[in-house]
């Protein structure tokens, strides 16, 4: 990975938590982090 590359996303990842912040109260971050969780899981029962 370059610098560049890591560098946009690093800004997209903050651009995505800064509209979800300030336009959703957070509600699309926490409904992918449960989301994700599930996923872990699920995996880890297959594990």
């Amino acid at each position: 990975m370059t610098n560049g590359l890591a560098i946009f996303f690093a800004i997209s990842i903050a651009v995505f938590l800064a509209i979800d912040a300030s336009l959703f109260g957070w509600d699309v971050s926490l409904s992918l982090a449960r989301r994700f969780a599930g996923l872990l899981n699920w995996m880890a029962f297959w594990r």
